[in-house]
């Protein structure tokens, strides 16, 4: 019983928070699916990733939040419906509700049949800009958990290096902890520019951080 009693407790705290938060609450006012948008946005910010006619690929989007501000990021008047001064290209595991002007496409990335359907979406155009928020579900071991998450991440670097222009950005979530390093030193190994960022709409309690590479050593 005890048990139980903590767990409420505990989710009580979590919805609690979670209803007060600055960003939830400005996601639900401006139309975003969750307060991820925001994180997206202070990156693209602090250091003007996206630009007017970009391409753009979306790894992990579901629900969504980042597929939206990038689709009004390359709106001219920065509206959620109409004109778009660019392409979005989006992919998750799990379905996703439709985004004006986003092409999704359902399936994992580590499959290499859904590599090729993306390959195939890009109609041998490269990338300006990847993102991906892709995470592994955790858990709770430590070593396990970093591998997953090194291993989605090291398929988003070999991603950007083949699809990606020379001068283009990757931007990834990583947690910091066991393997944080080692992404690091891939990061630096594969790019010119290499920015560690932690949005302000990042959860302090959250071991997340963003890693952005500017520009490839070298182009496959």
């Amino acid at each position: 019983m005890k048990v139980k009693t903590k767990s409420k407790k505990v989710n009580k705290a979590w919805l609690n928070d979670h209803v007060n938060d600055t960003y939830v609450k400005l996601a639900l006012k401006e139309g975003y699916r969750a307060r991820a948008a925001y994180k997206l946005k202070e990156i693209d910010e602090t250091l003007g990733l996206i630009r007017p006619g970009d391409l753009v690929v979306d790894l992990g989007s579901a629900p969504g939040a980042w597929s939206q501000y990038l689709r009004r990021r390359l709106s001219p008047d920065g509206a959620a419906v109409g004109e778009l001064n660019g392409r979005i290209i989006a992919l998750d595991i799990l379905s996703m509700a439709p985004v004006e002007g986003v092409e999704f496409f359902q399936g994992d990335f580590r499959d290499e049949q859904v590599l090729r359907t993306l390959e195939a979406a890009l109609q041998g155009s490269l990338a300006d800009v990847v993102v991906s928020d892709m995470a592994p579900n955790l858990s709770g071991i430590a070593s396990s958990d970093a591998a997953r998450v090194q291993h989605l991440i090291e398929l988003a670097v070999e991603f950007a290096q083949n699809h990606m222009k020379p001068q283009g950005a990757l931007v990834v979530k990583v947690f910091h902890g066991s393997g944080y390093s080692q992404i690091v030193q891939m990061f630096k190994e594969t790019f010119k520019v290499v920015k560690p960022i932690k949005p302000k709409s990042s959860r302090d309690k959250s071991s997340e951080t963003f890693l952005v590479g500017m520009g490839l050593q070298t182009a496959l």
